[in-house]
C-alpha cells in the first residue's frame, strides 16, 4: 500500500523535481518506508512506499522493466500475483523481485490492457512506455484504491491523495456546491466522478485511460479521458448452487488476503461480516495468534457491540479495544478532518479512525468486512426495494409473507416506509429528503436541488428490483465507504483489505435469486447459512444492523458539545456561506437537546462541514 503522484506537461516543458517532492510530502503518511521519483521530459512520477510484499529495496518504486522501457508507480495489491507470476514464467519471463509490482510490468508486456481482467486485487497505477511516450493508468473494479486528477491549461496533476494535487495547485481550491448539497440532503458522496473540489475529479472505479505525450500527437490523445474497462452488469457469473459453495469461495478470498510479509489483523465490530472473517481465519487457517481491533462504548450505549465481540474471547489471542467518547471526539476533530480531507456524513468514520489508530504499531495489514452490506442486502432499506419489486410483479403472496416476517423479526415499519419512499417519483424523493432535513438555506436548495440529485434519486433510489439495487450500490454508493476506510487506514500507515469485494465472490453473489439474499425477513441469507456451525449463533442470527456507529446522539448533548455547537451556529462565518439556514439549524438542535427528536446525523454534518471549510477552503 502506497501513494502515487504525477505531473504531466502537455506542451512539452520538462517537469521539475521540486513540485514532485511537494506532492510526495503531502501524502507521506501513505508511505513512510521509502520513496522515489522519475522525471523524464514532460512527465514526472512520484511514489511513497508502505512495505507489504518483499520488504527489501527490490520493491522500490518507480520500478522499471528489465529492458528499461516501462516504468510504473503502483498503489495497492494484486493478491493473485503468485499464480500470475508462475503463468508468466512459463512464457519465458524472468523476475528479479518477489513483488506484485514486477508482475504488473511483466503482464503488461504479454497481455496489455487485457491484464486487468486477470488481476484479483485493489489497485491504482500508471505505467509509462518511454519508447512510445504513452501513459496508461487504471483503477480497480470497485474503487478500493483512489486515483484523483486535475487537468487545466497545459498540465495534468494526479495522485492517490487530493492534498498532493492541492499542494501544487497554486491557489486555494473551490468548493463543489453540488457535492455539498447531496452530502447534506442524501448523506451521499462519490456517486460520480466529482469530489468536494471543483478542480479535482477522480478516475471512476473500473476505468482506465491512455495518454500519448509525444509532441505532435492529436489533441484528443493528450487528454485524460476515462474509459470503462469493467462493467459489473456484464460480468455476472453463475450464482452459487449452495451455501457451502459460497463459503468455500469466501474462505479463498480471505486466504488470498493473508499474503503479506508484515503482521495482519482484523477490524472486529461484532457484526456478521467482520465476525465471519475472524471465524474463517480461526477455523480454516488456524490463525490462533490473531489480533482484532474493536471500538466499544460501554454496556447500554448505542453502538456498543462488546457483548458480541466478547464471544470470541478464548479463541482470539489478542483482542484490542478503543473507547471513543465525546471528549476524545472533540480532541480528535481537527486530525480526523485532516485524515479524511473531505466531509463525511457520519461519526461512524470516527469510530473507524480510532480503530485504525489502535491498530497502528501492532499490525500493518487489516482485514475488514466492507462491501458485504452492498453485496448481500445488509441495509434494512433493501427490504423497501424487495417489497417494491414483489408488488410490481404482483407476487402478493410472497409480499405478504415477507412483510409479516419482517415485522415479526424487527418490530419496525422502516422497511415499509422505504418501500413507499422508493416508489415516489424522483423529484418527490428529492423534495422529501430536503423537507426531512429542514435546515438547508432556501437559496442553496433552489440552486442545486436539480443538479446532482439525478443519479441518487433516479438511479440509486429508483432501482426496480433487489438485484438492480445491489448493482447500483456498487456503482453509486459503495465507493464513499471505501474512500473513508482508505483515508483512515493510510493516515496511520496501515493497509486495509476487503475479502467480500473479491470479484469472484461479488460476480456470483449478485446473480443469486432474491430469496438467497433476503429471506423470511432476514438479510444476508446465504452468508448466514454458509457460516452455520462456524459463527457463534448469537452473531449468526443477529437481526439488528449497527456497524461502526457511535453514541453521537448523547455526545452532542454533553456540555462541551453544547457550547461548541451553539458557538458554531452563531458564528458569522457559518451564516456567510449561505448553505445552512442557521435559525432552523438552531431550532433543530434545541429539539435534540430536549429529546424531542434525534438529529445527531445532521448535527455531525454541520460540524464536519464547517471543519472542512475552515481547514481547506477558506483563507485563515
Amino acid at each position: 500500500m502506497c501513494g502515487i503522484a504525477g505531473i504531466i506537461h502537455l506542451h512539452g516543458q520538462p517537469v521539475e523535481e521540486a513540485p514532485l517532492r511537494a506532492m510526495m510530502r503531502a501524502m507521506k503518511h501513505r508511505g513512510p518506508d521509502d520513496e522515489g521519483l522519475f522525471a523524464e521530459g514532460s512527465i514526472g512520477l512520484g511514489f511513497v512506499r508502505l512495505s507489504i510484499l518483499d520488504l527489501s529495496p527490490a520493491g522500490h518504486q518507480p520500478m522499471f522493466s528489465a529492458d528499461g522501457r516501462y516504468v510504473i508507480v503502483f498503489n495497492g495489491e494484486i493478491f493473485n500475483y503468485i499464480e500470475l507470476r508462475e503463468e508468466l514464467k512459463t512464457m519465458g519471463l524472468t523476475f528479479r523481485t518477489r513483488t506484485d509490482t514486477e508482475v504488473i510490468l511483466a503482464a503488461w508486456q504479454v497481455w496489455g490492457e487485457a491484464m486487468l481482467h486477470r488481476f484479483n486485487g485493489m489497485w491504482a497505477f500508471v505505467l509509462y512506455d518511454r519508447q512510445t511516450q504513452t501513459l496508461f493508468g487504471a483503477r480497480d473494479r470497485y474503487g478500493v484504491k483512489p486515483f484523483f486528477y486535475t487537468q487545466e491549461n497545459d498540465r495534468i496533476l494526479f495522485g492517490s491523495d487530493i492534498r498532493s494535487i492541492t499542494a501544487v495547485l497554486g491557489r486555494r481550491p473551490t468548493p463543489n456546491h453540488e457535492a455539498i448539497f447531496n452530502f447534506l440532503a442524501f448523506n451521499r458522496t462519490d456517486y460520480d466522478d466529482g469530489t468536494f473540489l471543483q478542480e479535482v475529479k477522480k478516475l471512476p472505479h473500473g476505468h482506465c485511460f491512455r495518454l500519448c505525450l509525444a509532441l505532435g500527437a492529436p489533441f484528443e490523445e493528450r487528454q485524460l479521458r476515462p474509459k470503462r474497462w469493467y462493467n459489473l452488469r456484464r460480468e455476472l457469473k453463475e450464482p452459487f448452487s449452495s451455501p457451502e459453495a459460497y463459503r468455500a469461495l469466501f474462505a479463498s478470498a480471505v486466504g488470498l488476503r493473508l499474503r503479506s510479509d508484515v503482521p495482519v489483523g482484523v477490524c472486529l465490530s461484532g457484526g456478521l461480516d467482520s465476525s465471519s472473517i475472524v471465524s474463517v481465519l480461526l477455523e480454516d487457517y488456524q490463525k490462533r495468534d490473531l489480533n482484532t481491533f474493536s471500538a466499544v462504548y460501554g454496556s447500554g450505549q448505542h453502538g456498543d457491540e462488546s457483548t458480541f465481540i466478547r464471544l470470541f474471547e478464548g479463541k482470539v489471542a489478542h483482542m484490542h479495544f478503543t473507547r471513543p467518547d465525546a471528549e476524545s471526539l472533540l480532541a480528535d476533530l481537527d486530525d480526523l478532518t485532516k485524515a479524511q480531507y473531505e466531509p463525511v456524513p457520519s461519526s461512524s468514520t470516527y469510530a473507524q479512525y480510532r480503530v485504525m489508530k489502535l491498530a497502528a504499531g501492532r499490525v500493518v495489514v487489516l482485514l475488514d468486512g466492507q462491501g458485504a452490506d452492498e453485496a448481500l442486502g445488509g441495509y434494512h432499506y433493501f427490504f423497501g426495494f424487495y417489497f417494491k419489486y414483489l408488488a410490481r410483479c404482483l407476487k402478493i403472496g410472497s409480499l405478504a409473507s415477507e412483510i409479516a416476517h419482517y415485522l415479526a423479526n424487527h418490530r419496525s415499519l422502516y422497511g415499509l416506509k422505504t418501500w413507499v419512499f422508493f416508489s415516489l417519483p424522483p423529484s418527490w424523493r428529492t423534495r422529501a429528503r430536503v423537507l426531512q432535513r429542514g435546515y438547508l438555506h432556501p437559496d442553496f436548495y433552489h440552486a442545486y436541488a436539480a443538479h446532482g440529485a439525478n443519479i441518487i434519486s433516479d438511479e440509486l433510489y429508483g432501482s426496480c428490483s433487489l438485484q438492480e439495487a445491489l448493482i447500483n450500490h456498487f456503482e453509486y454508493k459503495l465507493e464513499h465507504l471505501l474512500k473513508w476506510e482508505d483515508r483512515n487506514s493510510m493516515w496511520f500507515s496501515l493497509e486495509a483489505r476487503v475479502p467480500f469485494l473479491d470479484y469472484r465472490l461479488v460476480e456470483r453473489t449478485l446473480s443469486l435469486p432474491d430469496e438467497r439474499i433476503l429471506h423470511r425477513g432476514m438479510t444476508k441469507y446465504i452468508l448466514r447459512e454458509a457460516m452455520r456451525g462456524s459463527l457463534p449463533e448469537p452473531i449468526r442470527m443477529r437481526r439488528d444492523k449497527i456497524g461502526f456507529e457511535t453514541p453521537e446522539a448523547e455526545w452532542f448533548r454533553t456540555p462541551a458539545f453544547q457550547q461548541y455547537i451553539t458557538e458554531l451556529l452563531q458564528s458569522e462565518r457559518y451564516a456567510r456561506r449561505g448553505v445552512i439556514d442557521v435559525s432552523k439549524a438552531h431550532h433543530l438542535y434545541q429539539k435534540h437537546l430536549t429529546r424531542r427528536g434525534n438529529y445527531s446525523r445532521e448535527i455531525w454534518k454541520w460540524i464536519h462541514l464547517d471543519k472542512w471549510y475552515c481547514q481547506f477552503i477558506e483563507t485563515p
